[in-house]
């Protein structure tokens, strides 16, 4: 090869190199706020087309500790995925009280093994169950196998340790929140705290100018109001309150949510990009700085496609009388249909 002929090669190889740089440095922007923006459609028509559920006992009514698992026990009873013929359906239901002793639950799930097939043939990875609080490790091994296979629909936010990300799922909160009626300010932040317990947190933003904080929302209307109408929205976890995630996204407030660890329980997680809707800030290194170093540096830029895409975003929150078409009990559904396939595990006597 001649000196030329390298030269063009390498000034070729030079020019692709830099627009891949440039294509890396700026990325296209995202338009969807989905992990798999090319699959969730089809996947989602064929889960309303297929899935189908058999649930135990399932014209019994149990009394639940949050009226998100009151809505999707209701919802589900009352939709087309339930089936009367266990040979057919993808995955099994085990209903019980949230207030159940683990005892007694123990006894439930020792009672499927040795009176019905579906259990044993996957040791309960083809089931799942509502516990708010989720259940912790025991030793008896009905709760274990309950705790390690089946899938989990525990309330956001899970206590510690109570949540394996892989597998379990969290239901969104009902919202509470009217909507706005004008959106006329513009303000930094504005926090949405506890207002039963008054965090240090709260003390510490209180007396900052740039950050509106309301601990209790006497009035809902001005509540909404100053939710619409600010930048961003700021959460605790872990101390604070974090269930209004759903509302801020909805009326186009982009959450910050302020955590000392890992948040493995976020509402939808395998199907949203929430590091496209929210911003998560560590607790440590003073917050209020950190706050205002995060707010200030790159998310100015991208609050506008971070809106756009939480509004979006905010329909899978939303509980409807009637189910519509991708709102909260629908989304959860197309989790569990994303949980069909499970792993058939060893039986070790």
């Amino acid at each position: 090869m001649s000196t030329t002929s390298i030269f063009r090669l390498l000034h070729l190889l030079l020019l692709q190199f830099s627009l891949s740089s440039v294509l890396a440095a700026h990325p296209k922007p995202l338009t969807s706020p989905y992990l798999s923006p090319a699959t969730i459609h089809p996947n989602y028509q064929n889960m309303f087309k297929f899935f189908k559920i058999f649930i135990y006992n399932p014209n019994s009514t149990f009394p639940f500790t949050s009226p998100s698992q009151s809505l999707f026990y209701t919802r589900l009873q009352d939709s087309h995925f339930p089936t009367e013929n266990p040979e057919k359906a993808h995955l099994f239901f085990v209903p019980f009280p949230s207030d159940l002793p683990p005892r007694s639950v123990a006894r439930l799930i020792r009672s499927l093994r040795s009176e019905l097939p579906y259990w044993n043939r996957t040791l309960g990875a083809d089931h799942f169950y509502l516990s708010c609080a989720g259940i912790g490790y025991e030793s008896d091994r009905n709760l274990v196998e309950l705790k390690k296979n089946s899938v989990q629909i525990s309330c956001f936010p899970t206590p510690a340790g109570k949540f394996i990300p892989h597998k379990d799922i969290s239901l969104p909160p009902v919202p509470s929140t009217p909507a706005p009626t004008n959106n006329t300010a513009s303000i930094l932040g504005y926090a949405r705290f506890d207002w039963v317990k008054e965090s240090t947190l709260v003390n510490q933003l209180s007396s900052d100018p740039d950050f509106l904080i309301e601990s209790k929302p006497s009035d809902p209307n001005t509540f909404a109001d100053r939710l619409g109408g600010s930048k961003f929205c700021l959460f605790e976890y872990g101390g604070g309150e974090v269930s209004g995630i759903g509302e801020a996204l909805r009326f186009g407030c982009v959450p910050v949510v302020i955590t000392d660890r890992p948040i493995p329980d976020l509402p939808f997680s395998d199907v949203l990009r929430w590091q496209e809707i929210a911003v998560f800030v560590r607790r440590s290194g003073g917050v209020v700085r950190e706050l205002k170093r995060v707010l200030g540096r790159a998310c100015w830029e991208r609050h506008e496609k971070m809106r756009e895409l939480g509004v979006a975003a905010s329909r899978h929150f939303m509980w409807n009388e009637t189910p519509e078409p991708f709102d909260a009990f629908y989304t959860l559904m197309y989790q569990l249909w994303l949980r069909r396939h499970t792993v058939r595990y060893v039986r070790r006597e």
